[in-house]
């Protein structure tokens, strides 16, 4: 028990029932991921992804994460990542599935860490945690987008992700994925502004902070809408790998029906031919 005669132990005590004890920590060397959350982290004992092999259309995309992941793994120089486009596209498919390739080839290097939406504020103190590990770790963002106006969340990534004191440590990276580059909403108006100045700030200084976001990451790959070719090379991809026999005019069909193609929507199909086949995913 504190005594309560120590001034030290009297302000703890009151801020620790201001701001509620702190979540307890997991070991982080237990598990090949984790979520963090507003109430602290807990290990996930099984990491699911597709395999790399069967991720088709995104091969370039795939090259450079898979690389880049490997490299944070071994304990090499590695980049932040933004993966932006085009939704379906495969990009937090990719890189959990590149988080389990490098843990396949050094099991126990690396682990992923993918952050709630509600905890994304309180990564500095998951940065503390995580520096004082010797395991490396890709602390993931999925669907990350900012609200209008929001100015201190983009600002407090900026500054995490380099030159700020709550910087990320070295044995951790950031990985984010976003439906826009900019991460933040962008307005027609932004994309029509001229050189000259409205009032004391120019505009095109508040468009380029905006892009300064995106810049700060050493890896900002693009996905794209994939064509009718390459999303018939998703499903074949698929099907093959599994086993499955399928018709190129039900597979269209399928997509038209959902007004998209995407590795997403070749999965989904995959998923009803598997399920008519009797067979589990």
């Amino acid at each position: 028990m504190k005594d309560q005669g120590d001034p030290l132990a009297r302000i703890a005590d009151a801020l620790e029932r201001l701001t509620g004890a702190l979540p307890a920590m997991p070991d982080w060397n237990a598990a090949p991921a984790y979520v963090w959350d507003r109430t602290g982290a807990r290990a996930v004992p099984r990491l699911a992804a597709p395999a790399l092999d069967l991720l088709k259309g995104i091969d370039a995309q795939k090259a450079l994460v898979t690389a880049n992941v490997a490299r944070l793994a071994a304990g090499h120089a590695a980049h932040d990542m933004l993966l932006w486009g085009a939704r379906g596209m495969g990009k937090s498919a990719l890189l959990r599935a590149s988080v389990i390739s490098a843990q396949d080839q050094d099991p126990g290097s690396l682990a992923l860490v993918q952050v709630a939406p509600d905890a994304f504020t309180a990564l500095p103190r998951l940065f503390g945690a995580l520096g004082n590990e010797t395991r490396r770790f890709l602390v993931f963002i999925d669907d990350l987008g900012f609200a209008d106006g929001d100015s201190e969340g983009p600002r407090a990534l900026r500054s995490w992700l380099e030159g700020g004191v709550d910087a990320r440590p070295a044995n951790v990276r950031l990985a984010v994925t976003a439906n826009r580059r900019a991460i933040v909403p962008r307005h027609a108006s932004e994309q029509a502004i001229s050189s000259r100045e409205e009032g004391p700030i120019n505009q095109r200084d508040a468009v380029d902070d905006k892009l300064a976001l995106a810049d700060r990451f050493g890896l900002s790959i693009g996905f794209h809408a994939c064509s009718q070719d390459d999303y018939l090379a998703i499903v074949a991809g698929y099907c093959t790998g599994l086993g499955l026999e399928w018709d190129q005019g039900e597979a269209l069909e399928w997509a038209k029906r959902r007004g998209a193609r995407s590795g997403r929507v070749a999965w989904q199909f995959v998923t009803e031919l598997a399920g008519r086949a009797g067979q589990s995913l």
